[in-house]
């Protein structure tokens, strides 16, 4: 049975050859900030549900930072990343106003 993907054609053209290196390279950077991304939400979401009010509060103002900075380069659409902090904040809000 064949396999399911085609192989890769090399590109011939130098500026093709140039694209590809460069793309290997934004792929890596780009995962990298979705990682600390994602690292940063789990930090809050954890600190809200252990209760930790001050932690929670810390961890928000991390995570603000790191969802406006990758919102900035464009990897993420700025209302995708203003979501998410609206939502992270209201999270840390009720936990403020429940104690």
């Amino acid at each position: 049975m064949p396999s399911a993907s085609k192989p890769k054609k090399t590109v011939r053209i130098a500026s093709g050859r140039k694209r590809v290196r460069q793309d290997v390279r934004l792929n890596a950077a780009n995962s990298a900030l979705r990682s600390k991304f994602r690292t940063a939400i789990k930090g809050v979401l954890k600190a809200v549900k252990a209760g930790d009010k001050a932690q929670a509060s810390d961890a928000f103002k991390t995570a603000q930072s790191v969802i406006d900075s990758i919102a900035d380069k464009g990897l993420f659409h700025k209302n995708k990343a203003a979501r998410h902090k609206s939502r992270l904040s209201a999270k840390v809000k009720a936990l403020a106003t429940a104690a």
